[in-house]
């Protein structure tokens, strides 16, 4: 087998550059097995010096059905990185195999991937073949009994990967143009809103008291007397808790209603949001 020949099966079989693969088979003497695992090495040693680097950029990947449905980020530095197709190819693979574990991360990096290879060498592999720090970010799996998943994707890169993705699942088991409609619309006016949580009640409490922090700092620059800054400040915390739970927000297709008062109008029985998910890239 004459040297380009093996350049060429080395770089099939590792995926990594013409340059590395022709210095590998001259420090291994054209041993194949050894130059592929000094490729292995080195594509370690590359990809941990990257890991320092700061990765902004990247993807949201859904996969799955109505039924059983996940999202999962994945981070680059680079906005041109996110349109590679070695990294599509990857982060769309990556998608199903993270449904097929309901999001569970330590089970999805040891899961093999189509080439045998696990989630984690795979992604070593990647980062010293493309040169940039990528990650595995927030994951998310909805499922639940007699429910269905309605999603929405925005600025779209290819197929099921794009920069931002909403699922939200309803509770029914109704099927007509009604809940399809609303159930766009929904995940719609989750994409265009972001709600933190569905009620008041289930907003973290660590946001709540950041947001009370920066209203009393406020209002301490207003020389109000002391009973009607409280009055002030409740009143601010109650906003901002409505203005940010879903159940309260103003319909985005109708600011004159909220979306509570939209399910009740749509005199569907038993119709009910279990949960929903929003990632965007670099929030």
């Amino acid at each position: 087998m004459s040297d380009i020949e093996k350049v060429k099966l080395l770089r099939k079989s590792t995926g990594a550059g013409f340059k590395d693969c022709s210095a590998a088979l001259k420090e291994s003497n054209g041993d194949l097995d050894k130059a592929a695992e000094i490729l292995r090495v080195k594509g370690i040693a590359k990809a941990s010096k990257k890991m320092s680097r700061s990765a902004t950029e990247g993807v949201v990947v859904v996969s799955g059905d109505e039924k059983q449905m996940s999202l999962i980020e994945v981070n680059c530095e680079t906005d041109f990185v996110a349109k590679n197709e070695d990294f599509i190819v990857f982060v769309k693979e990556l998608g199903e195999l993270n449904n097929n574990n309901f999001s569970n991360i330590d089970k999805l990096k040891k899961s093999n991937m189509k080439n045998n290879k696990t989630v984690d060498e795979n992604l070593v592999a990647l980062i010293a073949k493309i040169g940039e720090k990528i990650t595995i970010g927030r994951i998310k799996t909805l499922v639940a009994e007699n429910s269905r998943n309605f999603v929405y994707q925005h600025s779209i890169i290819k197929d099921n990967v794009s920069k931002l993705v909403v699922i939200v699942s309803l509770k029914t088991s109704e099927k007509s143009d009604k809940i399809e409609l609303f159930g766009k619309q929904l995940s719609m006016h989750i994409a265009a809103l972001n709600p933190i949580a569905l009620n008041a009640n289930e907003i973290d409490q660590e946001i709540i008291d950041k947001e009370i922090s920066l209203i009393d700092e406020e209002l301490k620059n207003s020389e109000k007397p002391e009973e009607i800054a409280k009055k002030i400040s409740l009143g601010k915390i109650n906003k901002f808790k409505d203005e940010n739970s879903l159940m309260t927000q103003d319909w985005v297709m109708d600011p004159k209603i909220k979306v509570k008062e939209v399910i009740k109008n749509l005199e569907l029985s038993n119709l009910k949001i279990n949960d929903f998910v929003r990632l965007k890239i670099g929030e």
